[in-house]
Formats: C-alpha cells, sequence, structure tokens
C-alpha cells in the first residue's frame, strides 16, 4: 500500500508540475534582424513559421521558435532592384544558404528570472545546420491573457559558418567590412 501512495504522489507531484504549452501567434509576433558594417546597417525581418512557450503560475520555463530563412526580406532599402540583390544576396551561400538550410530555430533551455518580469535566457541557435547556445535578456509580461516576451539576442555570425567581409577572417577590407554580430529583436506573442 506505501508503494501504492507513494507512486501515487510522484505522479500527481509531476503533473501538478508540468508547465503548459502556449502556442504563439505568428502573425502577432515579429523578428526584426539588424546587421551592421563600416559605412552604416542594415535591417529587415525574418517570419516566424511556429512557436511555442512554456510557462506555469505567469512564468516562463522553457519554449522554441522556428523562423523561415527563405522568406527574410530587407526593410531599409526602398529601391526594388537594390532591395532584391541584397535579399538575394543573404539567402545565398555567402550567407544564410537557404537552399540548403530553410529554417533556424532557437530552443530555450534555462530561463532564469530576475525581478519578475526580466529574464535571462539561454537556448541552442541553429542556423545552418550549426547549433551553439546564446543568452540574452528578455522581458516577459502577460496581461489581457496574453503572454508578451521580448529581446534581443545577439548572436556571431562566423560560429556559423557565415563569414563573407568578416574581419575576423579576412584583412584589408576597408570601408566592405561587415561586422560578425547580428541582432534579433524578438517579440513573441501567445494566449494565456
Amino acid at each position: 500500500m506505501k508503494i501504492l501512495t507513494l507512486l501515487f504522489t510522484l505522479v500527481f507531484t509531476a503533473l501538478s508540475f508540468s508547465p503548459e504549452v502556449a502556442t504563439v501567434n505568428t502573425s502577432e509576433s515579429t523578428i526584426t534582424w539588424t546587421a551592421k558594417k563600416v559605412t552604416g546597417q542594415h535591417h529587415g525581418k525574418v517570419p516566424i513559421t511556429s512557436a511555442t512557450l512554456d510557462y506555469q503560475n505567469n512564468r516562463i520555463l522553457g519554449g522554441t521558435f522556428e523562423m523561415d530563412m527563405t522568406s527574410l526580406t530587407v526593410e531599409d532599402i526602398t529601391d526594388p532592384g537594390m532591395n532584391k540583390k541584397l535579399s538575394d544576396h543573404l539567402k545565398s551561400d555567402d550567407f544564410f544558404s537557404v537552399e540548403k538550410h530553410n529554417t533556424s530555430t532557437f530552443t530555450i533551455t534555462e530561463a532564469k528570472t530576475g525581478n519578475g518580469t526580466d529574464y535571462q535566457l539561454t537556448g541552442d541557435l541553429t542556423i545552418k545546420g550549426i547549433t551553439k547556445p546564446v543568452s540574452f535578456p528578455a522581458k516577459v509580461e502577460a496581461a489581457g491573457g496574453k503572454i508578451i516576451a521580448t529581446g534581443k539576442l545577439t548572436f556571431d555570425r562566423t560560429h556559423y559558418d557565415i563569414k563573407f567581409r568578416s574581419g575576423s577572417y579576412f584583412e584589408n577590407l576597408a570601408d566592405k567590412l561587415i561586422y560578425d554580430d547580428v541582432e534579433l529583436d524578438v517579440r513573441l506573442v501567445a494566449s494565456e
């Protein structure tokens, strides 16, 4: 009888601590990329194809999001021809190789909270089939039946075999140099 009671207690405890999984609304959520070079910067969007947030008691415990690299856009160039030229170049093997790697993902492995809404999220970022750990500060707020997670994830593109005009790999680039860090402004909106 004691074994049965212990098993029931363990099962009940495990069920009561299982996080809820909230599906992220991909049409309300955004990922904006920014890449900088010596002579300026460019920015655009990467659509989210799917995402979830694991939460319990208004606290994020985990989650994941997937980005559609084939639909990456450039938002700061208004000339259609120049916009297409940069967009196509970013999708080429010089950068994200989208024909071979059409999605990128981020999976939270640890979510540390500070003062309630402030988090330090750590997870695995996969780009071009290469997975590396990254950490970034985020803010998670629950209001009006929604969970909104925002943060700026910065990654070193050379860790994902994106070396085009990187000063870490090529010399004498002068004003052709493109900085290694790429910023992703992430905004995920899910229903509670």
